[in-house]
């Protein structure tokens, strides 16, 4: 079948288990590519909105569908370069939820994340980017007892030494896994009295797993993006 050849919209529909007006509604969405018409008005669909179908829908299942909405979109506005960045967003926030995973592990092994992690106590606002979230977040888990950080002399400016700020990033990593504040705080109380990681690296296990689950279905994702784009000639085919 080629690009150009005709599919029925209701035929189009059934195969991805959508309504022919969710169908209608994807083209005026820019979702799907631009549909001609008949000389009656019908709209006329092809192979072509059949593969965009495939890759939108991949893409909503990788990346979610606001991000496939502005991938397909770009791609539609002959955008390549915003389409990617996009595509290459989503990759870069697994690759910040593994580097957190990754710092929460060697955090409860004893060792700093990385060799040259922070030396000195960090104030809220590098704290907060540490861990990847705002200002109010940590003072918000400050004021369920979760977090503890030192007053600066003088200023009274909230620091965060390492162990603090290892105690942030299992907050981060709990909170991800839409764990409520309250669970979170018998944990680190258990923590803090017994020093026994178990709970927490039990919560770690099943967050990597789940985080390799959604890296591979972004991986699919992309793969149904490139079939799209070679097939619609945007990209070269090797």
């Amino acid at each position: 079948m080629t690009a150009q050849e005709r599919v029925r919209a209701g035929v189009l529909a059934r195969s991805a288990g959508i309504s022919v007006q969710q169908l209608r509604n994807y083209v005026e969405a820019g979702v799907l590519p631009p549909v001609e018409r008949t000389p009656s008005g019908y709209r006329v669909f092809t192979r072509a909105h059949a593969d965009a179908l495939v890759a939108v829908r991949e893409l909503a299942v990788g990346h979610g569908w606001p991000v496939a909405r502005t991938v397909m979109r770009a791609v539609h506005a002959g955008d390549l370069a915003a389409a990617l960045a996009a595509i290459d967003g989503g990759h870069a926030e697994l690759a910040r939820e593994r580097a957190q995973l990754a710092a929460v592990r060697e955090a409860l092994a004893g060792r700093p994340a990385t060799p040259d992690g922070p030396r000195r106590p960090l104030r809220i606002g590098e704290a907060a980017r540490a861990v990847g979230v705002r200002p109010p977040v940590l003072r918000l888990w400050e004021s369920r007892g979760l977090l503890r950080p030192e007053r600066e002399p003088g200023t009274g400016y909230r620091l965060y030494g390492r162990a603090e700020l290892r105690t942030a990033h299992i907050v981060a990593l709990l909170r991800r896994g839409h764990q409520p504040l309250a669970a979170i705080g018998a944990v680190l109380d258990a923590l803090r009295a017994t020093g026994d990681p178990d709970d927490v690296l039990g919560e770690l296990a099943a967050r990597e797993k789940e985080l390799d689950e959604r890296s591979l279905r972004r991986l699919r994702a992309s793969a149904a993006l490139h079939a799209y784009l070679g097939a619609a000639g945007a990209v070269p085919s090797r």
